[in-house]
């Protein structure tokens, strides 16, 4: 009776802030966060620095030309270097970092840990600001998809949270830090809580004991309505729930009405949802939050995400052609306010938060499909294949396997490739389902012909021989996981495994081939180790 009282006021709550948020001006929220962020951190280090107080009260043609002329593009390395390294310590062998009106008023009380592929740990500041903005954003996510979706049952039941892991260091001073998922799902507000499963304890186990205590939770509580998490974990969840309650899923489900995803492409995974949602699909809605900002969410019939720039982040974009071999523009390479964007071009995304965050680099891209309102496409990391100059993004490469998941008799479940320097190709890795009858060769072939159609330098570099044909690796599901959770000490939660090896000599993608050569099963269709599709 509380839940349907609960669901009744939410509802008719939604209406009015779903109508809210479709009458929002794009641009007009982005010049007023602009002009907020300036004069808020104007008595900060970083603003006196820059000398923010001066920029107050311009009119935002002004302002923008100012703030772009004095405030350099910096990467995540060169904001620890001028401004983030000088307040770190060690104590007792704990290292501690204290931010407090370096680049935004206050102390900022979390940092969300996001994993270096190359590099150590990086610590994005995570403010109460954002925090909140943050929460406005689910808020009016929420409040659409209850509006346009009339005869949801989503609050009275609860959302199942797959966030990464819920231990949170302390670095003292009563800051923490640890994984955004984590550290939202620890705070959530006290009123949301009946609404959201697991409880802690579940969420602090191993990956692999959650999942299966997730799975066994699925089961016995038909309350859950709705699971939010990344594609390929979702994946494994659902597939785990079948393998315990011995029927489909959607048998097992039948309450399941919603699922978010974000963090990856839908592309190489809809293959897999298609055959576990046969007849009868739940909702699904696409989200692009980061550690940075709350950037994109999917409205119910839409088919594209939104950008969203009311949450506290002021958005720039770079094209992706002014960024350089390794995926970073200069300090002051030419960006664009959202009002000056265009349709089809890819673009590197710069954000200014309230976290303090100043023209920050973000390693994203996306596509914009349309302004009104404004569509866009997550095309990946901008550090894309590019080791032989070939410029292969990672949408095409996402876009290939798609393509090969529509091929009778494959299944890919998760994949890698990154160059093989040596013999100038690409090396692919594909984790397959058990049905695979394809040969690595036959596999090769069809990868290569599908870039060659996507992308005109890679067609022309094939052509003329500067790229031999791919080499493809088939491994049985589970193997790359174990790769990464043994060799990257990373697994589940919000921990993707990179599509594009984002490493320089493709190390990466190396690795996992060479681990994945201990584990290939018997009796899988295979080309020779150095086999690859001949040129032609």
């Amino acid at each position: 009776m509380i839940r349907s009282s609960i669901d009744l006021m939410l509802k008719a709550g939604a209406a009015a802030l779903a109508k809210n948020f479709e009458s929002r001006d794009p641009i007009a929220s982005q010049r007023e966060i602009l002009a907020r962020l300036v004069v808020t951190a104007a008595v900060t280090r970083f603003g006196r620095d820059h000398g923010f107080a001066e920029l107050a009260g311009e009119p935002f043609d002004r302002l923008y030309a100012e703030f772009r002329r004095r405030v350099p593009i910096r990467t995540y390395a060169d904001f620890w270097r001028d401004y983030f390294s000088a307040w770190q310590s060690d104590a007792n062998g704990s290292q501690r970092l204290l931010l407090e009106d370096v680049t935004w008023p206050g102390r900022i009380p979390f940092f969300c840990e996001t994993s270096g592929t190359t590099a150590p740990t990086k610590y994005i500041p995570f403010s109460r600001e954002m925090f909140a903005a943050n929460k406005r954003a689910a808020l009016d996510l929420t409040a659409c998809y209850l509006h346009r979706t009339p005869r949801s049952r989503l609050f009275q039941g609860k959302l199942l949270y797959m966030a990464g892991n819920t231990r949170l260091t302390d670095l003292g001073n009563g800051v923490q830090s640890g994984d955004m998922s984590g550290i939202t799902l620890r705070h959530r507000p006290f009123y949301l809580r009946p609404f959201v499963a697991p409880g802690m304890a579940v969420s602090a186990l191993p990956w692999e004991e959650k999942v299966v205590e997730l799975a066994g939770l699925l089961l016995s509580d038909r309350s859950i309505r709705g699971i939010s998490g990344v594609p390929p974990w979702i994946i494994l969840l659902l597939q785990r729930v079948e393998e315990m309650g011995h029927r489909p899923i959607a048998e097992l489900l039948p309450n399941l009405e919603l699922i978010i995803h974000g963090g990856t492409s839908m592309k190489p995974y809809r293959r897999e949802f298609d055959g576990l949602f046969p007849r009868r699909r739940p909702h699904f809605l696409e989200v692009l939050p980061s550690s940075e900002a709350f950037m994109a969410f999917q409205l119910p019939g839409e088919d594209r995400m939104r950008l969203v720039p009311h949450y506290g982040a002021f958005f720039e974009f770079i094209p992706i052609e002014d960024l350089d071999e390794g995926g970073t523009p200069a300090p002051d390479a030419p960006a664009v306010p959202l009002e000056a964007v265009e349709t089809g071009r890819r673009y590197a995304v710069l954000l200014t938060t309230c976290a303090g965050l100043w023209r920050y680099h973000i390693g994203d891209t996306l596509r914009f499909t349309a302004l009104s309102p404004h569509f866009i496409e997550f095309t990946g990391r901008d550090r894309f294949l590019d080791r032989f100059e070939e410029k292969v993004t990672q949408g095409e490469v996402e876009e290939a396997v798609a393509r090969l998941n529509q091929l009778d008799g494959i299944e890919v479940r998760e994949f890698m490739v990154g160059p093989d320097i040596g013999e100038r190709r690409h090396l692919w890795v594909l984790a397959v389902g058990e049905m695979n009858e394809r040969s690595d060769d036959v596999l090769g072939r069809h990868l290569d012909a599908t870039l060659r159609s996507l992308n005109a330098d890679y067609a022309t570099f094939r052509s003329q021989g500067r790229i031999a044909g791919p080499r493809v690796v088939t491994v049985s599901g589970d193997v790359i996981y174990r790769w990464s959770k043994e060799v990257r000490g990373k697994l589940g939660g919000q921990s993707k495994i990179p599509h594009v090896d984002p490493t320089a000599e493709g190390e990466m993608v190396a690795s996992l081939a060479a681990f994945a050569d201990g584990f290939r099963p018997a009796g899988l269709p295979t080309a020779s180790r150095n086999s690859a599709p001949r040129d032609g």
